[in-house]
């Protein structure tokens, strides 16, 4: 499948670029968001890419433009890499979180069920241990505890046990093994849905420690944004929109004092953010041309 940027305009819009200003997309994907907003910024207009896939990060700096560097760095990064970068406050933050096409559709990533390939699921292949490595030492306990909290799966103590069982007879090394040992244990299948849809998700999450990094990089999104500035946040799984809502609104409120300290409103420090606009979803024309993007959610908010 081609990879296909999910709310493109809607994202690129929301961060009400200025021509003049600096831009982060702290996830580059295949730079379908970074080409638009690219398209839009000035000759003194500057963005700065990040991303942990090393596929992702070669797609970019094959992109000949002097305005644009693309960094290999995981998002929670930003802080670090604005500082080697001597970026001192920009106009704008995109996140589009989760995992891209192309790292679905790669078979040697290990992502998906669909083909069989060696079970890896990092988004960085440069570093860290893979789904394969994982399952071999993780207890029963460990492995269903992240079935369940990231995957929102009812059988999950069920598919752990399946999958300490077969372990015993030998690495549990390919994709296709893992998809068979999950379907054996979820008794019942949601309609249109693989029976291990929601185990290799929760298993890729953990892998990859995706809602430790987003917990990681909101604040740090913040502290970079310049008054005026915006932060774009596109999730597409209800653990990750659960964190960035909460965090939002968390941040868009007058710090929470005990009741009986002696303070006016107008006496608190203001909030750091105010929330722009209603979450947005993809059209039903986007998600008829794209499946996966139905699942999106962007939240903005604007830096006070």
């Amino acid at each position: 499948m081609q990879h296909r940027t999910v709310l493109l305009e809607e994202a690129v819009d929301a961060l009400a670029l200025k021509p003049g200003g600096t831009y982060v997309d702290a996830t580059f994907g295949r730079g379908g968001h970074s080409r638009l907003i690219l398209r839009r910024l000035n000759e003194q207009g500057r963005l700065i890419a990040l991303d942990r896939d090393p596929a992702a990060v070669a797609a970019g700096r094959r992109i000949a433009d002097p305005r644009l560097k693309v960094i290999h760095a995981a998002f929670s990064s930003l802080e670090e890499v604005l500082q080697a970068e001597a970026v001192e406050g920009v106009e704008g933050v995109l996140l589009d979180l989760g995992v891209s096409s192309p790292q679905l559709d790669e078979a040697a990533r290990g992502f998906s069920f669909r083909l069989d390939a060696p079970l890896d699921m990092r988004m960085d292949t440069s570093r860290g241990q893979t789904a394969a490595e994982w399952l071999a030492q993780a207890s029963q306990q460990q492995i269903a505890e992240v079935i369940k909290n990231y995957g929102e799966e009812r059988f999950a103590n069920a598919v752990a046990k399946a999958i300490v069982a077969a372990r015993a007879g030998g690495t549990i090394a390919t994709t296709r093994q893992l998809a068979e040992i999950v379907a054996s244990a979820v008794r019942t299948r949601e309609q249109g849905q693989h029976p291990a849809t929601r185990s290799f998700q929760a298993i890729r999450i953990h892998v990859n420690q995706e809602l430790a990094e987003l917990s990681l990089v909101l604040p740090q999104a913040v502290a970079a944004l310049r008054p005026g500035g915006r932060l774009a946040v596109i999730s597409f799984h209800s653990l990750e929109d659960r964190i960035v809502k909460r965090f939002l609104r968390d941040e868009a409120r007058p710090p929470q004092l005990p009741a009986r300290l002696p303070l006016r409103a107008a006496d608190l420090p203001p909030p750091r953010l105010k929330l722009v606009g209603k979450p947005v979803t993809p059209s039903a024309a986007e998600i008829a041309a794209n499946p996966r993007a139905r699942s999106a959610v962007l939240r903005v908010a604007e830096r006070m």
